[in-house]
């Protein structure tokens, strides 16, 4: 393989949110190019499952439980990497959770939630890596934001603010690391199948806020193999690339949003309006699992997203 193409065979690699879902398949694909990978997550138990799966591949892989919101992940994650692997070359600011629902039913714990999960936490982490990734000479850092963070989708208020201002963060850095031997990359991903419908959180009326969220993260014309895109993120790495945009349905309403934002505010309006109201008796927090079981979505219509979940160790929904 050209050395250009794989300049990450032989690097030490750190991913967060690397359980399940796109972090492990991220992380799968850091190994497979000859990566040492740190896995990282809350649960032990998931996340000893994920090393065994990418051990049994041949890959270079070790796990430290951790919670990426406590103020001292950052010194302890990077002691582990530096103990098992040395200094470290890659970071993939990847963890991630999913509110859905209509505003009224959030609070302002779920946007402090949100912005310290897939803000300041990466920030807290990005800023401790920087003296390993300098001194690496090709440090990587890659920050997977989403399309909501370009595109304000409603029922998914929190989210979408910290995926924005985890953007601005991530494009801001790399403008301030040009020319320090740090390349940063942005990725704007769109619905990926996963599984993350039954990992997500809903409120208000969860059983209907899973049907339409459910459909979405499942369903082939709206959703994109998390596979292929996994390596395309490791890719768009690798060359360097400033952002990567995923899925065709992605790529269309950032171009739409750029030429027409009036237009696409409209959209988002009437989507917002075809949405599920709160209810008289709005709950809060429902996990994805449970939300299943209380919605009218026919199982098949997930059973793409379901099957990817099984795969990469998402819950099951209930029956």
């Amino acid at each position: 393989m050209n050395p250009r193409r794989n300049r990450f065979e032989g690097r030490t690699a750190l991913v967060t949110g690397s359980s399940r879902g796109l972090g492990l398949l991220i992380a799968r694909e850091l190994a497979a190019r000859g990566c040492r990978v740190m896995l990282c997550a809350r649960g032990a138990e998931e996340l000893a499952a994920a090393e065994w799966k990418l051990r049994t591949t041949g890959g270079a892989v070790a796990s430290f439980p951790c919670d990426i919101t406590d103020g001292d992940a950052p010194r302890r994650l990077l002691d582990a990497v530096h103990e098992r692997f040395g200094p470290l070359d890659i970071l993939v600011n990847n963890a991630g959770i999913i509110q859905v629902g209509p505003m009224e039913t959030f609070e302002e714990e779920d946007f402090r939630e949100a912005m310290e999960t897939m803000l300041f936490s990466p920030v807290r982490l990005s800023l401790a890596a920087l003296p390993d990734l300098r001194r690496s000479g090709e440090g990587t850092l890659v920050t997977i934001s989403s399309i909501g963070g370009r595109i304000a989708a409603p029922h998914l208020l929190p989210y979408v603010t910290a995926k924005f201002a985890a953007a601005g963060f991530s494009q801001g850095l790399r403008a301030e690391l040009t020319g320090s031997g740090v390349s940063v990359t942005t990725v704007f991903p769109g619905l990926m199948r996963t599984g993350s419908h039954t990992a997500a959180r809903f409120s208000g009326r969860p059983g209907a806020e899973y049907g339409w969220f459910g459909a979405a993260a499942t369903l082939p014309l709206l959703s994109m193999d998390a596979g292929r895109a996994a390596r395309a993120v490791v890719r768009a790495a690798e060359r360097g690339r400033p952002e990567l945009v995923l899925t065709p349905a992605a790529k269309i309403g950032v171009k739409l949003q750029g030429l027409a934002p009036a237009s696409m505010a409209r959209l988002l309006s009437v989507a917002d309006r075809a949405l599920p109201e709160a209810g008289e008796r709005p709950r809060r927090d429902v996990p994805g699992a449970a939300a299943a079981g209380q919605s009218r979505l026919p199982r098949w219509v997930t059973t793409l997203g379901d099957r990817a979940g099984r795969r990469l160790g998402e819950p099951r929904p209930h029956n």
